[in-house]
């Protein structure tokens, strides 16, 4: 493993009472696995990053959950334990070597090698996006409520993200009442266009951050359903 670890054990932080796993200080990155059981043909596969704020991992609001759920529409999963905290550097690479592992392992792990994707939250949604631009590029991305992804005070695209002709097509979901980050998906979308790659984007009015897709009143909790719709109309999901 190339850069450098946590300076503490990894741990989790204490319990906040919302139902929320919140892993830091994370030396060892992992792929957790969630084969769909008995896939007659190779399924699609997608690596999932939790958000943080690059400080620490939701494990499971935005990790083993969302695992689940692909499983459930036949989609093969893992989750992704990057480096952390304030470790975007160790964390691209993790998310680099996840995609380019998902391809070697295709034949053992029942895997299309032509349908590996990303699906970030937050800060995973930055990792997403920054892989999704790097020499490890997933076929294609989810992200949801992306941070960090666009330059102060305007919608256009932070400098680390570097999008072209080659992009993977894109999801993208976000509220407009995410008011600290929902200018990324602004940010993105716009580049994206430019670039002329593939996007559907959705910023609904209310939602907030951080719901992962924990059902709540506002329409943003359709989001699973409509990136389903998406994936199919992309051949990502047949």
């Amino acid at each position: 493993m190339p850069g450098k670890g946590a300076t503490e054990a990894e741990g989790l932080k204490p319990d906040q009472g919302d139902g929320v796993i919140r892993l830091t200080h994370v030396s060892e990155p992992t792929l957790a696995l969630y084969p769909v059981n008995g896939a007659a043909a190779p399924a699609p596969f997608i690596i999932v990053c939790p958000g943080g704020g690059y400080n620490i991992l939701s494990m499971d609001k935005e990790g083993t959950e969302i695992a689940e759920w692909l499983n459930s529409i036949g989609v093969s999963a893992a989750v992704l334990k990057y480096r952390c905290p304030k470790n975007r550097e160790g964390a691209l690479q993790d998310a680099r070597r996840a995609v380019r592992m998902a391809r070697e392992k295709a034949g053992e792990w029942n895997l299309d090698p032509a349908r590996v994707g990303m699906l970030g939250f937050s800060a995973g949604g930055h990792l997403t996006a920054a892989c999704s631009n790097s020499e490890d590029r997933p076929d294609f991305s989810v992200l949801v409520y992306p941070a960090y992804l666009f330059k102060k005070g305007s919608i256009e695209l932070s400098e680390d993200i570097h999008v072209d002709a080659d992009t993977p097509p894109a999801f993208v979901v976000q509220t407009k009442d995410d008011k600290n980050h929902y200018r990324s998906t602004l940010a993105y979308t716009a580049a994206l266009d430019a670039a002329g790659v593939e996007v559907e984007c959705h910023l609904f009015a209310k939602g907030g951050h951080g719901y992962g897709m924990r059902p709540s009143n506002h329409p943003v909790s359709q989001w699973p359903k409509l990136c389903e719709t998406w994936m199919r109309e992309m051949g990502f999901l047949k």
